[in-house]
């Protein structure tokens, strides 16, 4: 089982895309019995009393326009923001992050990065040091998507090449 934990700030627009994309893309691939995915926020600026946030409305409308939530595996709706854990970097094969600041933090929040799990998702789409598109202040939830797709297309193919799926 390869366990990936998507991570980004707050865990209501980027982390939770990713992980509901490629949700998306490994069922149709029929891998889903190979993975474990989840995603997670550097902060706690979307969790209060111990309640996360749902993910963010125009995120969610992204999702929908794309045909993504219909299935049991797929189905986004309970989703609330969590923050990462010191424990999460010995349980994820993969943390990726969505800019160079929640790499950061995340390993300001899980200690060294000694196994070199913690990674830029764009990284594995040759896109190395840039960003996903932040949707919270572009307000370009479409570009997101697709800086995130790009991104988990290049993901599998690291994966396919490492002979893992």
């Amino acid at each position: 089982m390869i366990k990936v934990l998507f991570i980004c700030h707050g865990n209501i627009c980027r982390s939770p895309m990713a992980e509901f994309i490629f949700k998306d893309m490994v069922e149709k691939m029929e891998l889903k019995d190979k993975f474990e995915i989840r995603s997670a926020a550097t902060s706690t600026e979307e969790i209060w009393g111990k309640v996360g946030n749902p993910i963010y409305p125009p995120a969610r409308d992204e999702l929908k326009r794309r045909g993504i939530g219909k299935t049991s595996y797929t189905n986004w709706t309970n989703k609330r923001a969590v923050q990462v854990t010191r424990e999460d970097y010995n349980y994820y094969d993969f943390l990726l992050c969505a800019d160079s600041n929640n790499v950061r933090n995340t390993i300001r929040i899980t200690g060294e990065d000694k196994d070199n799990k913690i990674k830029l998702l764009l990284d594995y789409a040759g896109y190395n040091g840039r960003s996903i598109a932040d949707p919270w202040y572009t307000g370009d939830f479409t570009r997101t998507y697709e800086d995130i797709v790009a991104g988990l297309n290049g993901f599998i193919s690291y994966l396919q090449s490492e002979g893992s799926i």
